[in-house]
């Protein structure tokens, strides 16, 4: 029988959802009690062994009546800032399997969804951790069994758990995925198992765990035998170590590396060959923080930190794979193809798109993609001033693609306010925000090109209050709908053009426009009263027909008694011409 592999399982969710104090609780480290706020500051992984999970599982695992032949489980910890950051392998997802972190009594949050859509696009199995029962009000903490636990809470506990728990069935319904309680699910090929946990007490993890492990098991066997004897494996962080310079932190996916192995690294330019000088593997020991011990070989799945020469140029989230003197071209090429199908550089219409890392720009991509976002450019690093000069581009072809988006990276130089810039470490908020300010954008053009369409408008000449006859007519009138404005061309009630508004007076001040209930002074040039015009002639604004067309378009920025008179004008103008303004 092959020798499989750890499966690689990773944590995934919402901020602060307790992802990594969950799988502190599983490697018994303590990793986020010494970093800031509590969120994940680097990536880092770990071996968990099957003797230690049928330790944690005690009798569980016997339940299930399996032959383990998995060697363990090796978790992987991605920061909270990202939806997937640089797990990522050619063809789809670095993780074998998924821990979706959901904090119960937050239930399903943008970034849980945007998990989750990444997840259903590389077809990466998942499970869910229910996190925080702990604190359900009233929970009361119990030794035991998951089930027994739940099922000695009080009546109030259970109908909270039970609710809570089917919100978020029905929050994975939306995006079809069938699931339940993990001890209600009879087929784990079709049914997403549901664990209630607590990371802060350890309730349920037990019952998470042999989940895992079951369904690694069972479902990923095959999957986990190693393919080839070269090491592949994704660059997960570049940093300098003092003493070593460069070094990146690896998670090996297939293969086995050594210390002398030639490695042809990703990068943004040409790949790197370069060799391997040294290999730590990560020490996690109980109230510790994670040390790093030298080997001389390594074989997946593992996590290992590598130092070789003239890695500057590595970027997180590329691929690493070690070959022979022979195969270096013909695997510089195949790494090339993999970078250019994530990389987008067209000359179509579309925003700029900058992302950190290759994972996080291709889980970015996904997303922009899945909302419909056209995208012209999509790379790694920070924002160039060549980027803001190829967004402000597309200003005349359409200024809402005068955008650049970037995820955890920065503005390089000054932000001179040409283009949209937005940036955020949170993916669903940088998208969020760019459909808020395309939204606000629409409706300032929209409110532009309204201005410079002739409104419709309906006001009546005021009997006893014409102040001049001719030269022009000087006239008192009520506006009775809608907003007058000066240079408004005016008809009567038969259709026939007249006039227009040379100017208005509102108590002897001149005013550019009135609205409904106003009275006031307006001077018309080419009419004299008695002959085209009288004292109580209804007018209306003769509304040019391409106008009234534009305003059919934008009737959700005019008001109820403005689309009124619009149909009015319509019923005026269509009796001479039944296709008028259609």
């Amino acid at each position: 029988m092959d020798k499989l592999r750890q499966p690689i399982v990773v944590f995934v969710g919402h901020i602060d959802h307790g992802k990594t104090s969950l799988l502190d609780k599983v490697r018994g480290s303590a990793i986020t009690a010494g970093e800031a706020g509590g969120i994940t500051q680097a990536i880092s992984c770990s071996c968990v062994s099957l003797d230690v999970i049928k330790d944690i599982c005690g009798e569980l695992l016997k339940a299930l009546k399996m032959e383990f032949t998995i060697p363990g489980l090796l978790f992987v910890d991605t920061p909270g800032h990202a939806a997937f950051n640089n797990i990522r392998k050619r063809g789809g997802n670095l993780a074998d399997i998924a821990v979706l972190v959901i904090d119960i009594n937050d239930g399903v949050k943008p970034q849980t969804l945007e998990c989750i859509k990444i997840l259903k696009e590389y077809k990466t199995p998942f499970i869910i951790a229910l996190n925080k029962i702990d604190l359900i009000s009233g929970w009361q903490d119990k030794e035991g069994a998951l089930l027994q636990v739940i099922n000695d809470q009080p009546d109030s506990v259970k109908g909270i758990l039970e609710k809570k728990l089917y919100e978020v069935v029905g929050k994975l319904s939306e995006e079809e995925f069938d699931s339940d309680r993990f001890d209600r699910v009879d087929d784990f090929s079709k049914r997403i198992a549901i664990v209630p946990v607590s990371a802060k007490t350890g309730a349920g993890l037990p019952e998470l765990l042999m989940v895992l492990t079951g369904l690694a098991q069972k479902f990923l066997e095959d999957n986990l035998k190693s393919e080839s004897k070269e090491a592949k494996g994704t660059i997960m962080e570049v940093k300098e170590e003092t003493g070593f310079g460069k070094t990146m932190d690896v998670i090996i996916y297939d293969g086995s590396l050594k210390k002398g192995d030639t490695i042809v690294v990703g990068s943004l330019g040409e790949p790197i060959v370069t060799k391997v000088r040294g290999l730590f593997e990560p020490v996690f020991k109980r109230g510790q923080k994670c040390k790093f011990k030298s080997v001389n070989d390594v074989n997946a799945a593992i996590g290992v930190k590598i130092l070789a020469p003239n890695v500057d140029d590595a970027v997180a989230g590329m691929p690493i794979v070690s070959c022979d003197e022979k195969d270096v071209e013909k695997v510089k090429k195949e790494i090339s193809t993999e970078i250019e199908s994530v990389v987008i550089h067209t000359e179509s219409n579309g925003i700029i798109v900058k992302a950190d890392s290759l994972g996080s720009l291709e889980a970015l991509i996904i997303l922009l993609k899945e909302k419909e976002i056209p995208i012209r450019k999509a790379t790694i690093g920070n924002i160039t001033k060549k980027d803001v000069a190829e967004a402000e581009s597309m200003k005349e072809e359409d200024p809402l693609l005068s955008v650049v988006i970037g995820f955890n990276v920065a503005l390089e130089g000054k932000d001179e306010k040409k283009v949209k810039i937005i940036t955020n470490d949170v993916v669903y908020k940088l998208i969020e925000e760019y459909e808020k300010w395309k939204e606000e954008e629409l409706k300032s053009q929209e409110g532009k090109e309204l201005e410079s369409l002739v409104r419709p408008c309906k006001l009546t000449i005021m009997s006893g209050y014409v102040f001049r006859q001719n030269n022009p007519a000087v006239v008192g009138v009520d506006v009775m709908e809608g907003v007058v404005k000066n240079n408004t061309p005016l008809m009567k009630e038969d259709g026939k053009e007249i006039t227009t508004i040379k100017s208005m007076q509102l108590d002897q001040d001149n005013v550019e426009k009135a609205e409904r209930g106003k009275k006031v002074a307006i001077s018309l040039p080419n009419v004299t009263v008695g002959r085209q015009i009288n004292e109580g002639d209804v007018l209306f604004s003769a509304i040019p027909e391409e106008d009234f067309r534009k305003l059919k378009e934008l009737k959700k920025h005019l008001k109820k008694e403005e689309i009124k008179i619009l149909k009015e004008i319509a019923v005026i103008m269509r009796k001479k011409n039944e296709m008028w303004g259609v």
